[in-house]
């Protein structure tokens, strides 16, 4: 985006009902240059007219206004480069909404591959500017965190973001590393992360005074999943860097808290491990007890996810906070259930959730409540320990997760857990293919609502 609109091209949304109108309004020889290139306003397209002297004149680009803020995202990396200016002429689309998309639109993950061209860009006033920037560089961490590949993203690095956050806004970090996890009683995000060649951490920021209400972010940090000993096919395997995409959303909404300052005491927990094949591994049939006490039987070491976070969650529940919020990629039977698009929510509180979903709404970030269905804990059963960290039934994948997830929150604690998949599988508007960043505007918007 820019803010210098000299020589910028006015941008006119419009659809097919509005169409006929704004290209009278705008004379005959635009109504020709439209009917020469068969354009009536339809939604995806768009047609450049060209100013008397050859240069651009203006822009009809046909939209959906019910896209909202995808209406014009795929423009960026469509139209010619150069600066282009919403003009008023158009459908009255929220200029915060557009500007957003837009910049969504015009990300490039740049690390190893030069983009073939520069987005255009669109110009902003201060006020847009400011709103939406905090929202825009959250998403873009997101998606480049999760698009980068685990050689690059191990568990130092990802406990690096977090401590770079943490050096940003002088907040406090520590971390536990290798047995030093075993020492401070992290065993399961030890047992996870052993075999790799790349010790396990969890990396730990705080910041804001005592006396705000506390508020803990974990997020599931799996730098690549092979599944363990009961490994993945290759096709399950093949995108496996995503599997941090929680520890993503987590640092990122944790930036959003810091830049606006909400008035917290924040802690972000971020468990990072590979889950790799090694002599060491850990095994099926294992039997750890965890930090909270409760002994867990490793029915497939393909459910790894919920290991490294139960200990985490653990550690949160200690400090007795306000909420506790957690984030991962953690069932491919939520993908099954809702699709690509729609992140589980899981809430023990009926009002957290309740306020959860509202804030979706209102910033059109969809989430979608699955049920912790206790019933379905017997799903998880062993016969050698308190728990196991999975079943033989594939029934309600997404529910025994969370339920697992839940019994390592105390009844009084109220926590939500989003199960997302992080990722877009194709090219859509505002939405390019890779790494992805679902609720994170929903959360922020809970988040400031309940705080601010």
């Amino acid at each position: 985006m820019t803010k210098d609109a000299d020589g910028a091209t006015p941008l006119i949304a419009v659809d097919r009902t509005n169409f006929a109108a704004v290209a009278d309004a705008l004379g005959a020889t635009v109504r020709r240059w439209c009917a020469a290139n068969g354009f009536a306003g339809e939604a995806g397209r768009f047609v450049l007219v060209p100013a008397a002297d050859g240069g651009a004149g203006v822009v009809l680009a046909g939209c959906d206004a019910r896209e909202g803020l995808f209406a014009l995202a795929s423009l960026p990396v469509r139209l010619p480069e150069g600066r282009y200016t919403l003009d008023a002429r158009g459908l009255a689309l929220d200029a915060g909404d557009v500007a957003l998309g837009w910049a969504l639109g015009a990300y490039q993950f740049t690390r190893y591959k030069k983009p073939a061209r520069k987005p255009a860009q669109l110009v902003v006033d201060d006020a847009v500017a400011t709103r939406i920037e905090a929202l825009g560089a959250a998403a873009y961490q997101v998606r480049d965190l999760v698009n980068t590949p685990t050689e690059d993203m191990g568990p130092a690095e990802l406990a690096g973001a977090v401590r770079t956050l943490a050096e940003r806004h002088g907040a406090q970090y520590r971390e536990w590393v290798g047995d030093d996890l075993l020492a401070a009683n992290f065993p399961t995000i030890h047992a996870v992360g052993r075999a790799s060649h790349r010790a396990p951490r969890l990396a730990e920021l705080a910041w804001g005074t005592a006396g705000a209400p506390h508020l803990v972010l974990v997020g599931k940090g799996v730098c690549f999943d092979t599944g363990g000993l009961d490994i993945k096919p290759a096709d399950g395997m093949r995108w496996m860097k995503k599997d941090m995409g929680g520890a993503a959303h987590a640092i990122a909404l944790a930036s959003l808290v810091l830049a606006a300052k909400l008035p917290v005491r924040l802690t972000l927990l971020v468990p990072a491990v590979e889950n790799a094949i090694a002599g060491n591994a850990y095994r099926p049939g294992e039997v750890i007890t965890t930090r909270a006490g409760i002994s867990v039987e490793v029915d497939n070491t393909d459910a790894e996810g919920r290991l490294v976070l139960c200990d985490a969650l653990a550690y949160a529940a200690e400090h007795k906070p306000d909420l506790i919020l957690d984030f991962a990629t953690l069932t491919g039977a939520a993908r099954v259930a809702l699709g690509p698009e729609l992140p589980a929510l899981f809430a023990n509180r009926d009002d957290v959730a309740g306020a959860l979903l509202d804030a979706a709404q209102a910033t059109r970030d969809p989430l979608w409540r699955l049920p912790l269905w206790r019933p379905y804990l017997a799903m998880l059963d062993s016969h050698v320990a308190d728990l196991a960290n999975a079943g033989a039934s594939r029934h309600a994948g997404a529910i025994t997760a969370a339920l697992y997830l839940e019994r390592f929150v105390p009844e009084a604690q109220a926590w939500a857990h989003l199960d997302v998949y992080s990722w877009n599988d194709a090219d859509k508007p505002g939405r390019p293919r890779g790494g992805e960043a679902q609720g994170l505007r929903a959360y922020f918007e809970f988040l400031r609502r309940r705080y601010a």
